[in-house]
């Protein structure tokens, strides 16, 4: 399947939300209630939210003809070399295609002069957790994260550049 990664702009917005909502109901159903995922999506996806993430971050979108299905956060590289990785979400149909890893490593060759790379995910999200340990992410951490009153079991993971 062709598809083309670029850097999000604030057009891409509407269809990026999209990629969002749909990917968060397919990978946090019977995880977090919908009701919570509403509220978080349309805080954390509002149009003045994106707007900032696109002024502040590094957002890139995958595109498969002309309609994005996938994309990527990353924060600046911080003090000593940390990078975030604040979201990677795809439209189901899409995931397990190897977009995920080149959008990886898309924002992975943009963090010019990274050490670590730190993604926090849920522990239920197999999904998640499957596929950053295969790209080479390992457990530093773990702990509870008070989700708008519905508790998340958090692991936090690394990727060190030495190991990349």
């Amino acid at each position: 399947m062709e598809f083309t990664i670029r850097s999000m702009q604030v057009g891409d917005i509407p269809q990026v939300q999209h990629v969002a909502k749909t990917s968060w109901h397919s990978t946090y159903e019977g995880i977090i209630p919908l009701a919570i995922q509403e509220r978080f999506l349309d805080v954390a996806y509002s149009d003045e939210m994106m707007k900032k993430r696109v002024e502040h971050s590094f957002v890139f979108v995958v595109e498969v003809a002309e309609r994005i299905v996938g994309f990527a956060d990353f924060s600046p590289v911080k003090e000593g070399g940390e990078v975030e990785l604040v979201a990677i979400y795809f439209h189901p149909e899409f995931q397990g295609k190897g977009m995920g890893t080149a959008l990886l490593q898309t924002g992975i060759d943009h963090s010019k002069g990274w050490n670590e790379l730190f993604i926090n995910v849920e522990e239920k999200n197999e999904s998640g957790t499957a596929f950053y340990r295969a790209k080479g992410f390992e457990v530093v951490s773990q702990f509870d994260d008070d989700f708008d009153g519905h508790v998340l079991k958090t692991v936090r993971m690394a990727l060190k550049k030495e190991g990349f």
